[in-house]
């Protein structure tokens, strides 16, 4: 990544001036960054092909096998690549029939160190163009480890000597006098090249009497390694490493640049692909002739024959890639190192089916951003595709401003689905768009109608207002908006007209121009709403009257006492607070009785549901509660009973919770039972605490419930609270932060005298309650013995 630096603000210095360098700093900065993943991303999809071509494997798998390796040898993934690309076959030309080849991944068996610098110089490679810009590249990046001063690249001739492909650290002078070496001996890159192992030229008077040392003069360097570059059995390119240092290469600088030239083969592979051969040359000249932006592409088949990139042969001067590459620089690279993420999408698709079919391929207009005339404008593009032999040629269509007119006209017409018409009142003649022949289910080849012949078209109810409507605009000029009906093959369409007309010096009408519009579907809309609403006004009605019913029932079957009650030597207050929103009335009661042995009953409950059924359960859950304890029933075989009645009763509505609760004023004891209900809050003190809960589930929940009854000592002054879950919970917190809110509030409010329950309750349901409550204040007097 580079960037610009930061320019100061000086004194005289326009602000904004300032500002602007520092927002173009900034997108150069974020341009150079896109440009390196976009590079590294082309690598990594290359070494991935080359997996997948040799194995057969799929892309994910590919990624995969190359992350592992990476991970087993403490490599990068980007270094991993490099080496992958660099220790392939040369690309087969023909393989004979029955020739067996060989699906291996090959593996990279050199061990790296140094990785941190082996990873800048990978990072590195991806920006690497040309083979002068690798020296460069390996001078900058190889020099803190090894003090070269100088690099020289090295190819093979087919003839045998030595061309300079790239050089960094000499002057032009001295790499024009070897740009081509002879083959003959005394040449120490050569004699690398040949025995594909490195020479390490470390002592100056020797060397110079066994090889033609390079330097004017000589002694510049005083030290050199120069390292081949192997591909599997052959080394076509070796690297010079001069320095100015004399004596011997270390065994660590020795490893890391045998460690860098293992990276640079992939690519110096990249480099051999893009060599042009003289028909793409002329093919090449061609291009640059043409204007626009063309590619001319080839296929690279995988060895099951299927096409996994293309090449680019041959590109005009228009022409450029998601690097920022342009024209000629794009000759040689595959399709996907340009374009990283073109696999899979439609023009992929497209070419691969051109290639495939012969039939031209067009996508669909896009927009992208390019330099016109040297300023970045956003222009709206086509892509086609057509085969030239086995190769496509692949085209970027420029839409100028006309296009993109009719273009935007298009788009609207189609979105808004409706279309333009005009009618020339002279001539009789008319001109429809496209859309208007959809809008109305005709045949274009019918042609279009006369504005006069539209009613004919409407439903019979339509007809008479659109004659009129038409009339009064081709006789008088009056503007035409109005809705109308058609039959079509789909069914009635819902249409609206919208025309003017245009008029000569005598005001006389001579043409008209409208459109013509679809609405079916927002009149569907419309008419479905209009049915959902009187649905829900329906529905609305017969919830309140549900309501009204369940309400009338419950104070029936369930009335309030107006003033505290005495039971068993017990102050108790009683409330009930019915849920304030939706339509429904819940299920939960209460009962405080005295007993016919002078013991009192307390029972609160709650009916899962709301509604008619909900209460009807609650009533008979209520008396028959009552009417099974008073007749002697023990608390918990009350509890089993109700179960049972709720399982097999045809009427009952699903479950319910209880507690029940018996106190003897002769022991001051409290016995009690619950069925999955909240336990009773005791106030005693000025402290409070939770009874801990008797064992007891859900009732109408299990067949073969358990029940256990449980015991508490009351003592002058305690005040105990029986309540339903609408006291404690507020969604969506937890029933715990509910109770927990109930202790605090008990404790803060100890008034002792009669309506002290309503501020309680006021503080607790502050809002808007969402279920009912029902409440049992006991109080046991500071008198009592």
């Amino acid at each position: 990544m580079t960037s610009e630096p930061a320019i100061p603000a000086e004194s005289g210095a326009a602000p904004d001036t300032v500002a602007l360098a520092k927002i173009v700093a900034r997108q150069r900065a974020e341009m150079d960054r896109l440009r390196d993943q976009a590079a590294t991303s082309a690598v990594v999809e290359r070494a991935k092909g080359a997996v997948m071509a040799l194995t057969g494997c799929s892309p994910d798998a590919a990624g995969e096998e190359l992350a592992k390796r990476a991970k087993e040898s403490h490599r990068t993934l980007l270094e991993e690549c490099w080496l992958t690309l660099g220790t392939l076959e040369p690309p087969l030309t023909a393989a004979p029939s029955g020739t067996h080849l060989s699906t291996t991944v090959p593996e990279v068996p050199f061990v790296l160190r140094d990785t941190a610098d082996l990873g800048r110089l990978g990072k590195a490679l991806v920006r690497v163009g040309t083979p002068q810009d690798l020296a460069r590249c390996l001078l900058e990046h190889v020099s803190p480890g090894t003090e070269a001063d100088a690099v020289m690249i090295f190819a093979r001739l087919p003839a045998g000597g030595l061309e300079l492909i790239g050089h960094a650290g000499i002057d032009d002078r001295l790499a024009a006098q070897w740009r081509q070496v002879p083959p003959v001996s005394g040449i120490a890159a050569l004699e690398a090249l040949r025995s594909r192992e490195p020479r390490w030229l470390e002592d100056l008077g020797a060397d110079s009497e066994r090889h033609l040392l390079i330097g004017d003069p000589p002694d510049r360097w005083r030290s050199r390694a120069w390292v081949p570059v192997v591909t599997r059995d052959t080394a076509e390119v070796c690297i010079g490493f001069l320095r100015a240092r004399g004596g011997p290469f270390a065994a660590h600088e020795r490893e890391h640049l045998l460690a860098v030239s293992r990276l640079c083969a992939g690519r110096l592979r990249a480099f051999d692909a893009r060599a042009e051969p003289a028909a793409d040359r002329a093919v090449q000249q061609v291009f640059d002739t043409l204007p626009g932006a063309s590619l001319l592409l080839t296929p690279l088949r995988s060895a099951s024959g299927e096409v996994e990139d293309y090449r680019i042969v041959a590109a005009t001067a228009e022409a450029f890639d998601a690097l920022g590459r342009t024209g000629r620089d794009m000759v040689g690279l595959r399709l996907l190192e340009c374009f990283p993420d073109l696999a899979g999408e439609p023009l992929w698709h497209g070419c691969l089916r051109t290639l495939a079919t012969g039939e031209p391929y067009e996508g669909e207009p896009f927009a992208q951003q390019a330099m016109v005339a040297g300023v970045a404008e956003l222009s709206t593009y086509t892509v086609r595709v057509a085969r030239l032999g086995g190769a496509l040629a692949v085209t970027w269509v420029r839409h100028d401003s006309s296009d993109l007119q009719e273009q935007r006209l298009a788009d609207v017409q189609r979105l808004g689905n409706l279309g333009w018409a005009n009618w020339n009142l002279l001539s009789h003649e008319a001109a429809w768009s496209s859309q208007v022949y959809a809008v109305l289910d005709r045949d274009p080849a019918d042609g279009p109608l006369r504005i006069t012949a539209l009613p004919e078209l409407a439903l019979a109810e339509d007809v008479p207002a659109l004659t009129r409507a038409v009339g009064e605009l081709v006789r008088r000029g009056r503007p035409l908006s109005l809705p109308f009906r058609i039959r079509a093959a789909d069914g009635v369409r819902h249409l609206r007209i919208v025309a003017e007309a245009v008029t000569d010096v005598q005001g006389s009408p001579v043409e008209v121009h409208g459109f013509l519009q679809d609405l079916t579907a927002q009149r569907s809309a419309e008419l479905a709403l209009v049915e959902s609403e009187q649905a829900i006004l329906t529905q609305h009605d017969d919830l309140r009257a549900e309501r009204t019913l369940a309400s009338r029932l419950q104070h029936a079957l369930l009335p309030l006492p107006t003033r505290p009650l005495r039971l068993a030597g017990l102050r108790v207050e009683v409330a009930y607070l019915p849920a304030q929103s939706g339509v429904h009335v819940g299920g939960d009661w209460f009962s405080a009785i005295e007993l016919p042995d002078g013991d009192a009953l307390f029972v609160v409950g709650d009916v899962a549901g709301h509604g008619v059924d909900a209460v009807a359960t609650m009533a008979q859950l209520r008396f028959t509660a009552k009417g099974m304890v008073i007749t002697g029933s023990s608390l918990t075989g009350a509890l089993a009973r109700l179960n049972t009645l709720l399982l097999h009763s045809r009427d009952s509505h699903g479950t319910a919770t209880m507690v029940l609760a018996r106190y003897s004023p002769a022991a001051h004891r409290l016995v009690w039972a619950q069925a999955g209900h909240p336990p009773p809050l005791l106030h005693r003190a000025g402290e409070v605490r939770y009874l801990q809960r008797p064992s007891g589930m859900l009732l109408g929940a299990s067949g073969s419930p358990a029940f256990e009854e449980a015991e508490c000592l009351l003592e002058p002054g305690d005040r105990l609270l029986l309540y339903t879950d609408g006291l404690v919970e507020r969604p969506p917190e937890g029933i715990d932060r509910g109770l927990e809110r109930l202790s605090e509030a008990v404790v803060s409010h100890q008034a002792d005298g009669p309506g002290s329950l309503r501020p309680l309750l006021a503080e607790l349901l502050e809002g808007e309650r969402r279920d009912d409550v029902c409440v049992l204040d006991i109080r046991v007097p500071e008198d009592e013995i």
